[in-house]
């Protein structure tokens, strides 16, 4: 099986310019190939696992990737999937973004001998002048085009500034930089980005008369189109100080039915036959297809240690309600009073607001140590810390304890 049809076979990819074009080369070639991740965070999330894996393939089939660090992008920020403009960022701190995603991407990628390459856009962009980049590259792209694109289209009605309205031109860039210093024939990305990849294969064309490629990858969506990767705490990060090793792998491991088999495919590197084996599953062994999941998961990014150990701890709270030590813990500090439980549910980030918890309590979905409670103004006292700790259980799975003292 050739990687484009592996890629294809996991639902992986979502649109090419130029299919059979891409297959070819492909099969028959060495292909250097970019993705690019803008440093808005000081974490990669599970959106990026996708892009990730993809490239991981690409590369266990011979092929070279460079992981674009967009030190340059991000401070122009990104319109696309956006109501409002991004925040502003200093040059300083997209840097620091930029080195932790390197040190994250090195979980999956393999940068050793030349099998990967790492760059940073911000080395050419940030040295461009303004005018001979409007006459090198803006010359080719025409604006009422651009203003049919997804991505800036949605923004007409509220807004659209300027400044924005230049990062398809600066990806577009982006790929013709590196297709001139690396010979780089293929951009690959999210399929929101579509509009910017068809920016620069257009651009290569126009400047170099050169033919170059883009493809999608489809993103990561639940079986009713929602994005994956939201907690109540916000994103799902692959930081594991940010997401604890438990926490992740308890994501993977709660996900709806209807995902399990989508998200093998997906997200792992186990072989096709396999998953398939597991599509008409149920019940207990359908458990055991999403404990099959977030351990592969876990490992491809806290590594095997951590993702037995989320295994173990996984399977102990579930069949008992007894403590464990690597369960997701919230230290309170030391307590002079009693806390009341919405507080400490919203404090340990098991629900995004005292109003949600309210809600869940009503609907008899929270245990405090055990015992089930279904009044909202539930206070927990401060006696019962006295063991060091409450052990709070929202719904059917999630565990976690609140310390004090410590």
């Amino acid at each position: 099986m050739t990687v484009f049809e592996e890629l294809q076979k996991r639902g992986i990819i979502a649109q090419t310019t130029h299919e059979e074009k891409i297959k070819n080369i492909l099969e028959n070639e060495k292909v250097i190939f970019y993705t690019g991740f803008d440093a808005t965070a000081d974490s990669l999330h599970a959106g990026h696992l996708v892009p990730l894996i993809a490239m991981r393939h690409m590369q266990r089939a011979g092929h070279i990737p460079i992981a674009l660090l967009g030190t340059g992008t991000t401070l122009v920020g990104d319109p696309t999937d956006r109501t409002d403009m991004r925040k502003m960022m200093t040059g300083e701190e997209i840097e620091y973004n930029a080195e932790c995603y390197k040190k994250q991407m090195a979980n999956i990628l393999d940068f050793n001998d030349g099998n990967a390459m790492l760059e940073k856009n911000g080395d050419w962009l940030k040295k461009l002048g303004y005018i001979d980049f409007l006459r090198d590259a803006g010359r080719y792209f025409s604006v009422n085009k651009m203003l049919t694109a997804e991505c800036f289209k949605s923004r007409l009605e509220k807004g659209l500034s300027f400044l924005e309205f230049n990062y398809m031109l600066m990806q577009s860039y982006d790929f013709l930089h590196l297709c001139r210093e690396h010979d780089c024939k293929l951009q690959l990305g999210g399929d929101d980005q579509w509009a910017n990849i068809l920016g620069g294969v257009d651009l290569v064309r126009r400047v170099l008369s050169k033919e170059v490629y883009g493809m999608t990858f489809s993103l990561l969506l639940t079986k009713d189109n929602r994005k994956m990767g939201k907690t109540a705490k916000g994103a799902l990060w692959l930081d594991g100080q940010k997401t604890s090793p438990y926490e992740f792998f308890q994501y993977w491991r709660n996900i709806s039915d209807d995902d399990v088999i989508n998200c093998l495919k997906m997200l792992t590197f186990l072989p096709l036959d396999e998953i398939e084996a597991m599509e008409n599953r149920e019940g207990e062994k359908l458990n055991h297809a999403k404990e099959i999941l977030a351990e592969e998961v876990t490992r491809l990014i806290h590594g095997e240690q951590e993702a037995a150990k989320a295994l173990e701890t996984s399977r102990s709270l579930f069949s008992s309600n007894r403590q464990s030590e690597d369960m997701p813990a919230t230290d309170l500090g030391g307590i002079d009073e009693s806390i009341a439980l919405t507080d400490a549910m919203a404090a340990a980030g098991l629900v995004p607001s005292k109003s949600e918890a309210r809600r869940v309590i009503a609907q008899g979905g929270v245990s405090v140590d055990g015992e089930k409670v279904s009044d909202f103004n539930h206070i927990i006292k401060k006696e019962e810390f006295e063991k060091g700790y409450v052990i709070i259980k929202k719904g059917k799975k999630i565990y976690h304890k609140l310390i004090v003292g410590s």
